[in-house]
């Protein structure tokens, strides 16, 4: 079998490709989505304190967290030297919580302990440490789907309501679903050394199956996910505007 790609949208590796890789495009827009969900949530939508928020993530997470889970392990197989990676995860989060602090004066000093929230996820759940206790399908979806969009919402309206407690729980759901789906994908793309079988149907039938089979329907869901929820952020944003 022909060695696939690391991740569906995996560029071939080598150079400037490695960085557009290690940004991991849709599921970064995916999870900037929930910032934006939170923000668009409140009564009266601070444009200039909601784009300080999702670049923040964008940093802290697009760069930095996909920085230190590249480092840990090379799971995308990029050549990027590990001083290069080590500088960018250090440098975004350190500038997503200069931010972070900037937004919190600006607006609500409840910001602040997110704020340090924030940084130390994103080493604690990347290099799993702590014994990787964090690094667990209900800690990914906590961090990763709730966090941002909680944020997003106390950087609005300085305080927590119920809205933004259903709204969490929704991007944990569904950044379970996206945990869930990826690891069949990842399981199929990095670790098996080959697929072999055939399904048969009732008509007496047959399909082979292959690696491509099984990856077709988790990944397709993923783009569709990913997509569905960037759509929903952009609708809610013309939606307030």
């Amino acid at each position: 079998m022909n060695e696939p790609a690391p991740a569906f949208y995996a560029l071939p590796s080598g150079g400037a490709r490695d960085y557009v890789t290690l940004l991991h495009p849709p599921y970064t827009a995916w999870h900037l989505s929930y910032a934006v969900v939170g923000g668009c949530l409140a009564a009266t939508v601070d444009w200039w304190a909601l784009g300080l928020t999702v670049l923040a993530f964008a940093l802290a997470m697009g760069l930095g967290a996909h920085a230190l889970d590249e480092l840990n392990g090379r799971p995308l197989g990029t050549s990027i030297p590990s001083r290069v990676l080590v500088g960018v995860a250090v440098v975004s989060v350190a500038a997503a919580a200069a931010i972070g602090i900037a937004v919190a004066f600006e607006r609500t000093l409840w910001i602040l302990p997110l704020v340090a929230v924030g940084a130390a996820l994103v080493p604690v759940y990347n290099l799993e440490l702590l014994g990787g206790r964090i690094h667990t399908d209900l800690g990914f979806g906590l961090a990763w789907g709730a966090f941002p969009l909680v944020t997003a919402y106390v950087a609005q309206t300085g305080a927590i309501r119920v809205e933004a407690v259903l709204a969490a729980a929704w991007a944990t759901l569904l950044s379970l679903a996206q945990r869930r789906l990826s690891q069949t994908a990842r399981r199929l793309r990095r670790h098996a050394a080959s697929v072999e079988g055939r399904l048969v149907l009732e008509d007496g039938t047959s399909e082979a199956i292959t690696r491509a089979t099984l990856l077709a329907t988790p990944e397709a869901a993923l783009r569709l996910l990913a997509g569905a929820t960037v759509v929903l952020a952009v609708g809610l944003v013309a939606l307030r505007v």
